[in-house]
C-alpha cells in the first residue's frame, strides 16, 4: 500500500508562501494514501488559476486542463477508465464563475469523481480581481469603489442542482479536510468539496484569523443530520455559508455509472476495440 510520501513528486510547488493550496495537495495526497490507493491508480485533473498547477505536483496522472474545464475533462477520463479514481480541482474562479455551467451540470449528473475547489474569494494568478465569491463592498484593482455584485453561494447551489455529497473544510484545518477528501472519495456518485483556501498576497480581508474567527465548525452540533437535505439547506442559510464538516450526503442516489445500460467496469484502454469481419460487414451495409 502506497504512503502519501509515493504520491509526491519531484517538481516543487511555486505559489506564494503561506498560500492555503500547499495544505489541500497534502490533504489530498494524505487521503489517497489512506484510502488504500497506489499513484497510478489516481487521476488529477485541474483548471487555471493558482490551484490549477497542483495536477503537477502531485505523483500521480495528472492534466492541467483550460479555464473552466476541468470538469469535462474530470469526467471524460472516468467515462473512459472507471477504474481510476478521478479527482478535479481549480478555484472559485475556475469553478463558478466561466465553468460555473460544467460545475452545475456535473453535480446533477452525478458521476463518481471528487470536485475539490480551493476558495480564496480573489482572483489570485491575475494579480488580484473580484470573484465571484467576494463580498459585496470588496475592493479589487477591478472595483476600486467596491463590489456592488452579490456573493454567489455554491453550497446552495449544490443542493439546488441535487448533489448527494456536500462538504466545506477550511486549509489550515489538515485533519478534517484529509477526511472530507477520504469520504468524498470513497462516495459512489460526484463528490463538492469547497475549501476556503486563504490568498495571503492579495485577499487582505479573508485572511486565516478572520476564517478561524467566522467558520462554524458542524462538529459543535453532535445531533446535526447529514443526510437530512432540509436540515442541510437550513444549516447553509443559517450560518451564511460559513460552516465546515459534512454538511450533505445522499447515498441512496445511483451514480451516473451505475444507470447507464451497459457501460463496463473495464477502462476503454484495457478493452478490445477492432471490429470482427462480420460486424464491420454489418455496419458497412446500412449505407448501402
Amino acid at each position: 500500500m502506497a504512503t502519501f510520501k509515493e504520491f509526491r513528486n519531484n517538481v516543487k510547488p511555486n505559489w506564494c508562501p503561506g498560500c492555503g493550496d500547499f495544505s489541500v495537495q497534502a490533504a489530498i495526497q494524505r487521503a489517497a494514501a489512506n484510502v488504500g490507493l497506489e499513484p497510478e491508480q489516481l487521476a488529477v485533473i485541474s483548471g487555471i488559476g493558482c490551484s490549477g498547477r497542483i495536477s503537477g505536483y502531485i505523483n500521480a496522472y495528472g492534466l492541467h486542463g483550460i479555464h473552466g474545464r476541468a470538469l469535462p475533462i474530470a469526467q471524460g477520463v472516468k467515462l473512459a477508465n472507471r477504474e481510476l479514481t478521478v479527482i478535479a480541482s481549480g478555484g472559485d474562479g475556475d469553478g463558478f464563475a466561466i465553468g460555473m455551467g460544467h460545475t452545475v451540470h456535473a453535480i446533477r449528473r452525478n458521476l463518481d469523481v471528487t470536485y475539490i475547489v480551493m476558495d480564496n474569494q480573489i482572483y489570485g494568478l491575475t494579480k488580484g480581481q473580484t470573484s465571484p465569491r467576494s463580498a459585496e463592498g470588496f475592493k479589487t484593482k477591478s472595483t476600486p469603489e467596491g463590489s456592488i455584485e452579490h456573493t454567489l453561494s455554491p453550497l446552495e447551489i449544490a443542493m439546488s442542482a441535487g448533489a448527494t455529497f456536500v462538504a466545506q473544510s477550511f486549509s489550515s484545518d489538515l485533519k478534517q479536510l484529509t477526511t472530507l477528501i477520504e469520504e468524498g472519495i470513497k462516495h459512489k456518485g460526484f463528490s463538492l468539496i469547497n475549501v476556503f483556501s486563504p490568498c495571503v498576497t492579495f485577499n487582505k480581508v479573508n485572511t486565516y484569523d478572520w476564517f478561524k474567527e467566522n467558520i462554524v465548525n458542524l462538529e459543535q452540533f453532535p445531533d446535526y443530520d447529514s443526510s437530512n437535505r432540509i436540515a442541510a439547506m437550513n444549516k447553509i442559510m443559517e450560518t451564511h455559508g460559513m460552516l465546515t464538516g459534512l454538511i450533505y450526503q445522499d447515498k441512496s442516489r445511483k451514480s451516473y455509472e451505475d444507470l447507464a445500460v451497459g457501460f463496463k467496469e473495464q477502462g476503454l484502454a484495457k478493452q478490445k476495440l477492432e471490429l470482427s469481419r462480420e460486424q464491420f460487414d454489418k455496419l458497412l451495409a446500412e449505407f448501402k
